[in-house]
C-alpha cells in the first residue's frame, strides 16, 4: 500500500537485538481483548526457547503449543504429562529420530545444504539453497519417510522431517479437553498448520504462506485475500466474531 496509508506497527519479537516480528496496533488491541475473554492458545513449530522471544499484547496465555505439538506449555512450563504422552506415541508409531537424521545427512548434497538441525529431540530440519535443490529430492525423501511414520514438508528454505503423530492439533485437542472448550477456532499459513486447521471447527488462512501458495483449502477454512499484518487483523476480527461465548477458544 502507499506509505501514507501504512498502519502503525507494534514489534512483538526481537532476535539478536533486532526487531523481527510485528502486528498492527489495531490487531494488538483486538488480541488483547480476545485473550481476556477466551482461551487464546498460540500454536507454533518454534521451540519453547524461540517462543519465549515473542511478547504478545494482552494477558500471558495460560497454554501454548510449541515444537509442533511436542511441548504443551502451561503457565510457561512444559507439561511433563504431555511430554510423556508424546514420547509414547512417537516410540510406538515412528522410526527413531536418529535414523531419520542420519538419512538426511547422508543423502543431502553439500552443494545446497547450509544447515542441519534437530529441534527439542523431536524432529529434524535442513536449511537449503532452494534454487540448487533437485526437484526429485524432496519427493524421494517423502516416500522414504512415509514408510517410517514421518512426514516431510518444504517451506521456504527449510525441509522439515516431522513424526506423523507430532501435530499441533493433538496438543490443542488436549487443551480443549482440559478446559472443556466446545469449539476451536484456528488460523495458520504454514503446511505444518494444515492439521490444526482441519481439526478446528472453523479456521482461516491468510493470502500469504505455503498453504496459499499451494492452493490448499478445506470446506470450513476461509481463504483470505489479505496478506501479512493485514491478514492478522482480519483473522482477529473473525476470531472476535466467532468467539462469542467463553467456552470457545482459538
Amino acid at each position: 500500500m502507499p506509505d501514507a496509508e501504512a498502519p502503525r506497527l507494534l514489534c512483538v519479537e526481537t532476535y539478536e537485538h533486532k526487531p523481527l516480528s510485528y502486528m498492527t496496533e489495531t490487531a494488538a488491541a483486538l488480541l488483547a481483548e480476545l485473550a481476556g475473554t477466551t482461551t487464546f492458545v498460540p500454536a507454533t513449530t518454534r521451540t519453547p526457547e524461540q517462543y519465549g522471544r515473542i511478547h504478545l499484547p494482552g494477558p500471558v496465555p495460560e497454554f501454548a503449543v510449541c515444537a509442533n505439538g511436542g511441548h504443551l506449555l502451561v503457565r510457561g512450563e512444559s507439561d511433563p504429562d504431555w511430554q510423556r504422552t508424546v514420547a509414547e506415541r512417537l516410540s510406538a508409531q515412528c522410526a527413531p529420530l536418529d535414523e531419520i537424521r542420519a538419512h538426511l545427512v547422508r543423502t543431502a548434497d553439500p552443494a545446497w545444504l547450509r544447515k542441519e538441525r534437530v529441534a527439542e529431540d523431536l524432529f529434524a530440519y535442513l536449511v537449503v539453497e532452494r534454487p540448487l535443490l533437485p526437484d526429485t529430492w524432496v519427493k524421494d525423501l517423502t516416500g522414504w519417510a512415509d514408510e517410517r511414520g514421518w512426514t516431510v514438508s518444504l517451506q521456504g528454505r527449510k525441509i522439515y522431517a516431522v513424526p506423523r503423530p507430532l501435530t499441533k492439533s493433538a496438543a490443542v485437542a488436549e487443551v480443549a479437553r482440559r478446559t472443556g472448550a466446545s469449539e476451536i477456532l484456528a488460523a495458520g499459513d504454514s503446511l505444518l498448520d494444515a492439521d490444526l486447521l482441519l481439526a478446528a471447527d472453523r479456521a482461516w488462512r491468510p493470502g500469504h504462506g505455503e498453504l496459499a501458495d499451494s492452493g490448499w483449502h478445506a470446506p470450513h477454512v476461509t481463504a483470505l485475500d489479505e496478506r501479512g499484518v493485514a491478514a492478522g487483523e482480519e483473522i482477529l476480527r473473525a476470531f472476535t466474531r466467532g468467539a462469542a461465548s467463553p467456552d470457545r477458544f482459538g
